[in-house]
């Protein structure tokens, strides 16, 4: 009997022991898409004044704000608007991601204007003199208008079929 019960309090004690192993740690979460990074980094600037040839937290232009909110994820990308539209991969005005650029004319026939396209049709911009790094809205209105294509630097995960 007393080897039973040894067997008994012996079996209790190493269960007990067994339970108290630590789970594994959790899995770090999955990082973000890089458009979704790019467009995190345009989006932490607004409030940052307009600074003509700018392309950091002292201040950006349009172009320099593209260049800067890419940078932050590793891509380097042209760094004037014509040159980012020309070698940016087109995308379809309808299939624009957060972290593409869109590009614009306004005085000009040329590209002359970009911006970090954010999601829901707005994108940020480091608009003009005076101005500061702010969000607008492609939908309608003025730049909707002036609106001329988009472009991505990074890739995007493929579509599920």
């Amino acid at each position: 009997m007393r080897t039973a019960a040894l067997a008994v309090i012996t079996s209790f004690s190493l269960a007990a022991c067994a339970s108290l192993r630590a789970p594994p740690p959790p899995a770090p979460p999955p990082a973000p898409p890089p458009g979704a990074a790019i467009a995190a980094a345009a989006a932490a600037q607004v409030g940052t004044p307009y600074h003509f040839g700018g392309a950091d937290a002292v201040g950006f232009d349009c172009s320099g704000l593209a260049f800067y909110a890419h940078e932050r994820v590793g891509l380097t990308i042209p760094r004037s608007a014509v040159a980012q539209q020309r070698a940016a991969r087109p995308v379809p005005l309808a299939e624009l991601a957060p972290g593409d650029l869109v590009f614009f004319h306004i005085r000009s026939h040329g590209i002359d204007h970009v911006g970090v396209y954010a999601g829901d049709g707005r994108f940020i911009h480091a608009p003009r003199a005076g101005g500061a790094v702010s969000y607008a809205d492609l939908r309608h209105g003025y730049y909707a208008q002036h609106l001329a294509s988009g472009g991505r630097f990074w890739e995007a995960a493929p579509r599920a079929r």
